[in-house]
């Protein structure tokens, strides 16, 4: 079937984030999103809603031009979220796993595509419980769409290294920065994106797919960046759900600017070097392992970096984009990443001091604060 790209003229953003919801007592992960979302206003039914696991609370961002408009429109949401909350004796925790609460506790949501996923997934739909960000940018056409999924992929993990936020899962620490990335990775049309050609290829390898029962609609691409017909944007959803706004926001700021530089490249017929897909593989795996202390293999001079070398090169590479778009505060603000730590660091570092998985969840809660201002255009 054909799917139209709805290009968008301008890189606008919409922002997705997955929040944990967990007992305020024993900050154990809740089954309780749906006591909260039947409670959300009229205005907000299909911005705060459901996923796959009743734990979860997601919230969606309104089309935004700017990060600023990101913040306010998050803000609004956040912080009628939170007061609903405590109200029933509930909190929401950043970050993209939960420490201690076993997965399999956890109960799956009502609906016919949820139903559809567990029954063709089985055990593996089971271990989802962790929790993302996704960042929408938009972008003119199909086809650029497509480049762009094959040029960020050797972006895709220095965003996850400086994400990272997943180190522990069932009460123990996995070894990994990001082992939501490893769960993610367990779903068949999950991971790095395949190269493709243009719009018509992809649209062809959907409809196949579909035509053979293998997914039921272009939403089970679950790709590491992928593109959206409906929404005409290219959306970014490798990275971890970070510990508090302001990274959120740097994170989100560096993905506007750098789907806006790589945009222009194409636009002025640009020649970039593929990242072979195996050098990218190993690369995500470095920074799932090790995050911010991990080592990259170039793309272009087959040479080690570290990932510190390569957030600073990205930081340099989006700073005029940046600058054009408004956000060079927050892409400025990734450095706080850098030189403070991960969520995944951070969160080992808790640990280690009290020997407490629940300290760390506290930590967690502590780390994020969970209103912004509203924006003063928001509908009463």
């Amino acid at each position: 079937m054909p799917y139209t790209f709805n290009g968008n003229p301008t890189h606008s953003l919409g922002v997705e984030v997955e929040l944990q919801i967990v007992d305020a007592e024993t900050l154990s992960l809740s089954n309780s999103v749906q006591q909260i979302l039947d409670r959300v206003p009229e205005k907000w039914t299909h911005k705060i809603k459901p996923e796959l696991m009743q734990s979860y609370c997601e919230l969606n961002t309104d089309i935004c031009a700017t990060v600023k408009e990101v913040e306010h429109d998050l803000g609004e949401k956040l912080q009628w979220s939170r007061a609903t909350a405590e109200e029933l004796g509930l909190m929401f925790v950043w970050g993209g796993s939960h420490t201690f609460s076993p997965w399999y506790d956890q109960l799956y949501s009502p609906g016919k595509r949820y139903a559809w996923l567990t029954q063709v997934m089985q055990h593996i739909s089971r271990r989802m419980v962790v929790f993302g960000l996704h960042v929408h940018v938009g972008v003119d056409t199909g086809d650029k769409a497509i480049q762009l999924c094959d040029r960020m992929l050797r972006h895709l993990p220095t965003l996850l290294a400086l994400s990272a936020n997943s180190p522990m899962w069932n009460g123990r620490d996995t070894g990994l920065a990001s082992y939501r990335s490893k769960i993610m990775e367990a779903l068949p049309t999950a991971g790095l994106p395949h190269p493709l050609r243009n719009w018509s290829e992809y649209v062809w390898l959907v409809d196949h797919l579909i035509e053979t029962n293998f997914i039921r609609s272009i939403r089970e691409i679950w790709w590491d960046v992928r593109p959206h017909a409906g929404f005409g944007t290219v959306e970014v959803r490798i990275m971890d759900m970070p510990t508090c706004v302001p990274h959120m926001l740097s994170l989100v700021a560096l993905t506007q600017s750098l789907v806006a530089g790589i945009s222009e490249h194409i636009d002025k017929g640009a020649y970039l070097f593929d990242c072979h897909p195996m050098v990218a593989k190993q690369n995500k795996w470095h920074a799932a392992r090790y995050g911010m202390d991990a080592t990259f293999l170039d793309p272009d001079t087959m040479q080690a970096v570290s990932a510190v070398e390569a957030v600073h090169r990205l930081i340099d590479l989006c700073t005029p984009y940046a600058e054009r778009l408004g956000c060079l505060e927050e892409l400025l603000a990734v450095n706080d990443i850098l030189d403070n730590g991960t969520g995944a660091a951070r969160q080992r570092e808790v640990y280690k001091r009290t020997g407490s998985m629940r300290e760390v969840v506290r930590y967690l809660l502590d780390r994020a604060p969970q209103t912004l201002s509203p924006s003063p255009q928001s509908p009463a």
